[in-house]
């Protein structure tokens, strides 16, 4: 009986070997100077992705991992478009302090798994379920799982490489460029009496945010959420510091304040685009700013014709989401 389960063991290890070996070695699989051989070789361990790029040109653009960009733009014979580099960020805030459950979840710790039973835990079908499958297949160890189970992205170590985005069942990772500072948190699609009911945090589709954003066209409904168009965004702050629910996430670590110099004609256009109230001053004289309210969003030093507004203090960006 041993000898026999013995032979069984040995014949199931060969099988496994010659597997491995058909698969790396198929006729459907391209030969070693291939498109696909060579971004295989330039992304190691990722033999999906590159099949995918490779056989579907365009379908995963060459930008979708920074590290890898050039060398894929080369192999691929691809003009990657002239750009800054992105990060991941995770669209959701709901918690497990800000967010309802349905029912509790007792099983493997993978998100897959949760999401199999209904569409996952959350009462928030479209919201975060925390259990970290983004953790386990992002190959940087750029991601943790926090105390108020959502993940935690190191931007310092995430690349951008696109796997966690595509791996996760309820698609709230995206990548946006690295330089905007703010974003919508949040991917519901329920309607704003639901929203209130399960989460704190959620977009309640109050337009707020399209209408008091001043650049035409960087903030518009795209169905029941707010869309952002980062090409016309100016990561102003506005949107964010009036959004009643506190739905978007402002990255930067401090903002600026604006400063009148003793030259102001007090002219008052600043007064008219000032939305918090932050700048006060008598017609055709001085104009003061309230620092306390004044939330570095710009739009005073942008209309000041004289150019007698500045805007003191570093503007920077948080390194984790």
């Amino acid at each position: 009986m041993l000898k026999a389960i013995l032979s069984l063991g040995g014949l199931a290890f060969i099988l496994g070997i010659l597997s491995n070996l058909v698969n790396d070695q198929s006729t459907n699989s391209p030969d070693e100077d291939s498109a696909y051989s060579k971004i295989k070789n330039a992304l190691p361990g990722y033999k999906v992705y590159a099949r995918a790029y490779a056989e579907i040109n365009g379908k995963y653009p060459p930008d979708a991992c920074i590290e890898t960009e050039e060398k894929i733009g080369a192999i691929s014979n691809t003009v990657t478009e002239e750009g800054e580099s992105k990060i991941c960020v995770l669209r959701c805030q709901g918690g497990k302090d800000e967010a309802l459950d349905r029912y509790i979840y007792i099983g493997p710790r993978d998100c897959r798994s949760n999401y199999v039973l209904f569409g996952g835990c959350k009462a928030c079908i479209y919201g975060c379920l925390g259990e970290g499958h983004c953790v386990s297949v992002c190959p940087y160890d750029a991601i943790t799982i926090g105390p108020n189970r959502l993940p935690i992205i190191n931007l310092n170590k995430c690349t951008a490489c696109g796997i966690c985005v595509g791996e996760c069942p309820h698609h709230v990772l995206e990548l946006i460029p690295r330089s905007r500072l703010v974003y919508l948190a949040c991917k519901s699609l329920n309607e704003e009496d639901a929203v209130k009911k399960i989460c704190k945090v959620g977009c309640i589709t109050c337009n707020l945010c399209v209408n008091a954003c001043p650049y035409e066209g960087a903030i518009v409904m795209d169905g029941s959420l707010p869309r952002i168009d980062y090409t016309k965004c100016t990561s102003c702050g506005i949107c964010y510091n009036k959004c009643p629910t506190k739905s978007f996430i402002d990255r930067a670590k401090a903002r600026p304040y604006a400063i009148i110099s003793l030259q102001c004609n007090g002219c008052g256009e600043c007064i008219k685009v000032c939305q918090f109230n932050a700048i006060e001053g008598e017609p055709n004289k001085r104009h003061t700013v309230i620092k306390d309210r004044c939330i570095g969003c710009g739009r005073c030093f942008e209309v000041c014709a004289i150019k007698v507004i500045i805007m003191a203090g570093a503007l920077g960006y948080a390194e984790t989401t």
